[in-house]
């Protein structure tokens, strides 16, 4: 069998292979944030299919501006943090760790309840157009460069959101760093385009992010997992990249260890691409492995075909898997019985879904999905 299905230590947490669900953007709660009962069914899915962990999708950390698309949910009061209790439950039932994923939007943001003005370093508005997939809208809205009562705003609501998800019986939480949302773009030269101490070089960018990770730790206590998830790339730019090249991620990985993060999760078009400027040869994976002693998770492109190969090259690593998970919430389980990987039809993506119709099948080995 395939080093992929070794056991896997994080932090006191005995995994039983090294098969993670990746984050992955539903936008199925209540108006108001609420999880719920499909949202549930959901993630039992893959507790039951032998994935030894789960991240949760982006989960906003406030009533202000953190919130970036309609129907996400939150936890950032009590009938949110109740309701994702019951889907805790049901998750750890399967002996399946439960990770959430705190996400700010930034100037990412598509849809916000509690305000019509995102806010982000700068008032840079994101590249490209928003998906449309989760809810259209026209363009862009015009952003709010950040206060200091701003500042204490993200702070104060990352905190609290970390005292939340422990109170729901989560296994630890994932600071959203990539993709373009807000603590990604303080790492951006193209969103953050501030003249003072977080602006600038790679060691400015990153300041807000080493200050929420220590928080973040100091909320969290000793026995609940701190992760953070890192990429350059965003959801409507993915050929952007750091000025410094790899050097910009070495400064970033050793700044994440001497805050003390438990794990980084790397995410990128593909696991094993060399993205920097420069013409570098590494991989993000690679200058984690190669810098620090972070237990890593990578993410990008794994499936049935190259899982094995990824787990070699990535030793001290979970592969967190999104498209194949949703095709196949049961993988692992069906990897190690030799059945057939089912694939994903993105042309099934329908948004008005029920869960007793989600998953339409043509055959076992070409799968359409409906989602939520």
């Amino acid at each position: 069998m395939s080093s992929a299905f070794d056991d896997f230590e994080l932090k006191g947490h005995k995994l039983e292979n090294r098969f993670v669900v990746a984050p992955m953007t539903r936008t199925s709660a209540d108006k108001k944030g609420k999880p719920t009962e499909l949202m549930g069914e959901y993630y039992e899915r893959f507790a039951k299919g032998g994935w030894s962990m789960i991240i949760s999708e982006g989960v906003y950390t406030d009533q202000q501006a953190s919130q970036g698309y309609e129907n996400q949910p939150g936890i950032t009061d009590a009938p949110q943090t109740d309701a994702w209790k019951e889907i805790v439950e049901r998750v750890h039932k399967h002996d399946c760790k439960f990770i959430m994923q705190l996400m700010h939007a930034g100037a990412q943001c598509q849809h916000n309840e509690y305000t019509d003005t995102p806010i982000a370093p700068s008032e840079a508005k994101p590249k490209g157009e928003p998906l449309d997939l989760y809810g259209k809208t026209d363009g862009w809205p015009d952003v709010k460069a950040m206060d200091e009562t701003d500042f204490d705003a993200v702070m104060n609501g990352f905190v609290g959101a970390v005292n939340r998800a422990k109170e729901a019986g989560f296994d630890g939480i994932e600071l959203h760093a990539a993709n373009g949302y807000l603590l990604n773009e303080f790492l951006s030269d193209y969103f953050n385009q501030r003249p003072d101490q977080w602006g600038g070089e790679m060691a400015k960018r990153m300041h807000f992010l080493e200050l929420v990770v220590k928080a973040a730790k100091s909320a969290a206590g000793d026995d609940f997992v701190v992760g953070v998830r890192l990429s350059q790339i965003t959801v409507t730019d993915s050929d952007y990249q750091w000025p410094e090249g790899e050097d910009a991620m070495i400064k970033v990985v050793k700044s994440m260890e001497k805050a003390g993060v438990d794990y980084i999760h790397t995410t990128d078009t593909d696991v094993m691409r060399k993205p920097f400027k420069g013409g570098s040869k590494k991989s993000l994976g690679d200058i984690v492995q190669e810098f620090s002693d972070i237990p890593l998770i990578v993410n990008g492109g794994i499936s049935e075909k190259n899982y094995e190969h990824v787990a070699a090259h990535y030793p001290n690593a979970l592969l967190a898997m999104a498209k194949t998970s949703l095709a196949n919430p049961d993988f692992p389980t069906r990897i190690k019985s030799s059945e057939p990987i089912r694939r994903l039809d993105f042309a099934m993506l329908q948004p008005t879904a029920t869960l007793e119709n989600e998953w339409k099948w043509r055959d076992e080995n070409d799968a359409h999905i409906k989602l939520d």
